[in-house]
């Protein structure tokens, strides 16, 4: 089921890194921006709490979010999130407005399906190896996905399963395949782990050792 964010966002005239320092320490927010859609870039300041708690969410980061400022509704996106170097804090975000008209580009999480049944992995004992988490993808608006989603049912032993055969929704396409065959990068493979794919090859080196000692 579909979800609903709303971000709730406060006019920043100040600027600057003193400004920043003194929105986070005495106001408990973070500087952010808005900008796209042929509109001047407005900077805005929101609830660092709150944004965080949002992040907890996988979707937040493939959705077309609402910012609510001065009594006013936007649809952006999340494009750039900036942390802390090293303390569990946000420090700055930029947001995207969208126009329903417009494609816009998103990085959207890849969730493997059937992972525990698949049966390359459950029963020949191999192992999905993710090398990718996520995918950019291109589309209007209202054609995009909270996530792209791979069978794992499908995926046969040393299968390498690449950009080019996700299973896309309606009117999403993936920018990067546009290009040469080399773009087409490696999403999921699936295969037995390296000691295990050692000993089994020790196993049968030694089957055929025992194998030409009987013939003798």
């Amino acid at each position: 089921m579909s979800q609903d964010f709303v971000i709730e966002a406060f006019p920043r005239d100040d600027q600057g890194r003193g400004a920043s320092r003194r929105l986070r320490r005495e106001e408990r927010k973070i500087p952010a921006i808005i900008y796209g859609a042929g509109k001047e870039a407005t900077p805005i300041s929101i609830w660092h709490n709150e944004l965080k708690k949002a992040l907890e969410n996988e979707a937040f980061f493939s959705h077309i979010l609402t910012i609510e400022l001065n009594g006013k509704k936007e649809s952006v996106i999340l494009k750039d999130l900036q942390r802390h170097p090293y303390k569990l804090l946000l420090t700055h975000a930029d947001f995207q407005r969208v126009k329903k008209d417009q494609e816009i580009v998103v990085q959207v999480p890849l969730h493997l399906l059937n992972e525990d049944t698949a049966p390359a992995i459950k029963t020949f004992g191999g192992v999905a190896f993710r090398l990718m988490t996520e995918v950019e993808v291109a589309c209007l608006p209202k054609h995009l996905p909270e996530f792209i989603e791979i069978d794992m049912a499908d995926v046969e032993m040393d299968q390498v399963v690449h950009m080019s055969d996700l299973k896309l929704p309606e009117g999403v396409r993936i920018p990067a395949l546009q290009h040469d065959g080399e773009h087409d990068q490696a999403v999921v493979s699936v295969s037995k782990p390296k000691g295990v794919k050692a000993d089994e090859a020790e196993d049968e080196a030694e089957g055929e050792g025992e194998e030409g000692e009987s013939k003798e």
